[in-house]
């Protein structure tokens, strides 16, 4: 998922072209021929109605492939390796787009062709992600005519998602991964928006459910709610004692301990959340509440909320655990290719990360939680300093994409970060060693 929902009503929609880009102007919109009121964007204009332009001297294929757009560009001096990149969450509007990877003219200097779909669906639906992407080999191969001699995936954020899970379903079709900013937790982001809001009512002494069907009057109940529990944290930036308890939960349920936190905490109570509730902070238009128990994947039943590492809980901390809301889901990660698929975390190939360590809206801990099942040394996590979501530099994406391609073609694994080590997360020093810029309202590496 972006960091918001794509503003949809601005795109210029589909053509059925298929070949080299020639056309001038964009077409108009076509209806899907998989998806039900659906309509497929022109894939030879960019989201903004501009028409896309190659890159000097490169071959530019697009087209529309099983209610899913593509847009594919080879340079002149190919090296037979080609690129698939997964966009993220885009909202849930009935218009599907492609969109460029931010490292476009990197591959195509670095002699990498590219391809991106549009997918046939918006919404947080990865298993169509992962099938539409790992189809554009073969649709690669049909209308270049030379098929790709290695893969490798990349996506981010919910493509992130994607990318994970496609290494897993298809092991032998990829040579290495690169997920940035990604749900590598799979269930667990969900958990994470639960534990947010039911630490923050049960730590502001306001009541709040988690209804089987919220019914028409449930929204207005929950700003409500919402407006009391802020008043009582001190939020955005006067934190009361029960406010900063807050702080010290989700910055453990995020990744414990870490520099910038603070800062991060801060800047992402200032940001409102996403529609239908972008009058609220940030977190709590995400709780999962408001979608009700039907087809709910968070939980908490077994979680122990910590305000700090000591050994025991203190008393303030078993009184939390005592009176936070208590929810079960009723979904399991799917282990197929459903909407929110499971991530087992054991690849097969190389696989280099990027996180941000202030991101509170993916949170730095899905690198923990896919490092934890990994346990591999095929898997690399770099600790980026900046508090936004997939907030990284070019210089940033360039480095891990080039030590991940020469991992992969020496077998020389990457230097990364030891993510799972408290000492070393909580350590001043922690993500300075890949970030190439210090952020604004970020404090500066020692």
């Amino acid at each position: 998922m972006a960091a918001g929902p794509a503003v949809l009503a601005a795109l210029l929609t589909a053509s059925l072209l298929h070949g080299p880009v020639t056309a001038p102007a964009c077409d108009a919109p076509v209806p899907s021929t998989t998806q039900p009121g659906y309509l497929v964007a022109d894939p030879d204009c960019d989201v903004d109605g501009t028409p896309f332009t190659p890159v000097a001297g490169s071959a530019v294929h697009t087209g529309i492939e099983r209610g899913a757009a593509y847009r594919i560009e080879v340079p002149r001096r190919w090296n037979g390796r080609l690129v698939i990149f997964a966009h993220g969450y885009r909202g849930d509007g009935q218009v599907v787009f492609v969109s460029n990877p931010r490292l476009r003219e990197h591959y195509l200097d670095r002699g990498y062709a590219w391809a991106t779909s549009s997918y046939q669906l918006n919404g947080y639906e990865v298993g169509q992600g992962v099938r539409d992407s790992h189809a554009l080999i073969e649709v690669f191969s049909r209308v270049t005519g030379r098929p790709a001699r290695s893969v490798l995936m990349t996506g981010e954020s919910m493509g992130g998602h994607v990318t994970a899970v496609a290494i897993e379903e298809y092991p032998r079709a990829f040579t290495g991964a690169m997920p940035v900013c990604g749900v590598l937790g799979d269930t667990a982001l969900w958990d994470y928006f639960l534990d947010a809001n039911v630490t923050a009512a049960a730590l502001a002494g306001v009541p709040i459910r988690f209804p089987d069907v919220p019914d028409a009057s449930y929204d207005a109940e929950w700003r409500a709610r919402v407006t009391a529990i802020t008043a009582n944290l001190g939020l955005p930036a006067s934190l009361t004692p029960a406010g900063r308890a807050w702080s010290d939960v989700v910055e453990r349920r995020t990744g414990g301990e870490r520099p910038g936190f603070a800062e991060s905490f801060a800047f992402w109570n200032a940001v409102t959340s996403l529609e239908p509730f972008a009058d609220l902070p940030f977190l709590f238009g995400l709780y999962p509440g408001l979608s009700g128990r039907a087809e709910n994947v968070s939980g908490n039943r077994h979680t122990v909320y910590r305000t700090d590492d000591g050994p025991r809980l203190t008393p303030a901390e078993l009184r939390l655990n005592r009176d936070v809301l208590r929810v079960a889901p009723t979904l399991p990660p799917d282990p197929g290719l459903g909407s929110i698929p499971r991530v087992d975390g054991r690849p097969r190939v190389p696989v280099l990360s990027l996180h941000t360590t202030g991101d509170l809206f993916v949170p730095f801990s899905m690198e923990q939680i896919y490092a934890r099942r990994a346990h591999s040394p095929l898997f690399v996590s770099r600790a980026i300093r900046a508090p936004g979501h997939c907030d990284f530099t070019q210089a940033e994406l360039r480095a891990g994409f080039d030590d991940l391609t020469r991992w992969i073609a020496t077998g020389h694994r990457a230097p990364g970060d030891a993510v799972l080590n408290p000492r070393a997360v909580a350590a001043t020093s922690f993500g300075c060693r890949f970030t190439t810029e210090t952020r604004a309202g970020f404090p500066p590496c020692p």
